[in-house]
């Protein structure tokens, strides 16, 4: 089952549970898929990379959201975007822990032979590709400026 199926679904579930606030959050996946699936050169189908390339940008866009409202002091508003982000991130395969993280890194930066600070790029370019949907940018960012650092 694709992950299109798996949103409509939880969409039918949380209707009969009126379940108002994931039924948001769960309409919005779809229509995000809709609106991607429609695209010129799309072809009416998604692959399941594309499909967790959008749930990623989906998830972030609330957080930004959620950041925003908290700065303009408006927590009613920031827990609405914290909710629907979780509740959309399930669909996201498990994130690496800091150690796994860490040690993949360590491997990482002794195959491009990266020993300064000024290496990161090098690093950072190899790491965003094989980390991909595994662990936050932000997260390798960091770990990465620590370890070289």
């Amino acid at each position: 089952m694709s992950l299109f199926d798996t949103v409509s679904e939880d969409i039918k579930k949380a209707m009969l549970a009126k379940e108002k606030d994931k039924l948001e959050a769960f309409r919005a996946v779809k229509t995000a898929f809709l609106l991607a699936r429609t695209e010129a050169g799309a072809h009416g189908e998604l692959t399941s990379e594309a499909e967790l390339k959008i749930i990623r940008k989906l998830v972030k866009q609330r957080r930004e959201s959620a950041e925003i409202y908290q700065q303009q002091n408006r927590p009613d508003l920031a827990g609405k975007e914290l909710m629907e982000a979780s509740v959309i991130e399930q669909y996201l395969p498990a994130q690496m822990s800091e150690q796994e993280l860490e040690s993949v890194l360590k491997a990482i930066i002794e195959r491009t032979g990266a020993k300064a600070p000024s290496d990161m790029g090098k690093v950072m370019g190899v790491a965003t590709k094989e980390l991909s949907g595994k662990a936050d940018g932000k997260a390798i960012s960091a770990k990465v400026k620590q370890l070289l650092g």
